[in-house]
């Protein structure tokens, strides 16, 4: 399996092999699960406090047997723990329970619950592999929604010379020349609303993910990152989050040379 490797005026100046991990199965399964373990060590746990609303003087009295001159028992009242308070209106009103006025939730969230989700170490790797494999697929590309030109061959891989441009106007001139800067605009143009509570806390709009770099040194990272949609990101520190946004592979990625053969290093322990 061999792939062009472009310059930065988008001309092809020589063709490699691609390393063996180009030719994994795709796997969304294994995606999925690495997508959703990731996903869950960024949850923040949440619950209320176990004396929440138990704060009260309230005692049940209504055992049988019980030696005590306000029994309920046979009274007309419902045998609950009612308060002890002298003042009129606080009087033997039912608290502490979770069908009362102002009583506890039955089943509240707590914050010793698990959260994490759990992956082995080489399920995560497969799953990482397959979706490095998954960019160099047009099909899964496309149907992303990426927009591609015919006469690209995927993987797409550039000289690293690419790493060194320090403008972003430079970056965008450089997409331009294979027709790359329209997945840019796409991404800039579509902007949706949120689906609940999250327009209220800062997040009110949802945008697009565009083209990911893969770089095997990322000093000029601003230069890449201030495209609309766009990551950067080292071979070293390649995650499934990057690769796959939403669980769903075949992102448009853009590799440096010297990147691949970077995760060829990585993949071959």
């Amino acid at each position: 399996m061999k792939a062009n490797v472009y310059d930065l005026d988008g001309k092809a100046i020589r063709e490699i092999e691609l390393p063996e991990y180009f030719k994994t199965e795709y796997r969304p399964d294994l995606i999925k699960k690495a997508i959703i373990s990731s996903q869950s060590k960024e949850y923040q746990p949440m619950g209320v406090s176990p004396y929440s609303n138990r704060g009260y003087t309230a005692e049940y009295i209504g055992r049988r047997k019980e030696n005590k001159a306000n029994i309920t028992i046979n009274t007309g009242k419902a045998r609950l723990p009612r308060t002890k308070n002298r003042r009129v209106l606080m009087s033997g009103r039912v608290m502490g329970v979770s069908q009362a006025v102002g009583g506890p939730k039955a089943h509240p969230p707590v914050v010793t619950k698990n959260l994490i989700r759990k992956i082995n170490s080489k399920e995560r790797t497969k799953a990482i592999i397959s979706a490095v494999s998954a960019t160099a697929d047009r099909d899964l590309v496309s149907k992303r929604g990426h927009i591609l030109q015919e006469n690209i061959t995927l993987p797409i891989i550039f000289d690293n010379k690419i790493e060194e441009l320090e403008k972003t106007i430079s970056v965008y001139k450089t997409l331009e020349k294979l027709g790359l800067d329209k997945d840019i605009l796409k991404a800039k143009q579509k902007k949706t609303i949120r689906a609940g509570k999250g327009k209220m806390r800062g997040r009110k709009y949802k945008k697009r993910k565009s083209i990911l770099f893969v770089f095997s040194n990322c000093k000029n990272y601003k230069a890449f990152s201030n495209l609309e949609g766009a990551d950067v990101v080292t071979a070293r520190q390649l995650s499934i989050k990057e690769l796959a946004p939403g669980t769903h592979a075949g992102r448009l990625t853009i590799y440096s040379q010297s990147a691949i053969e970077e995760l060829a290093k990585r993949f071959e322990k």
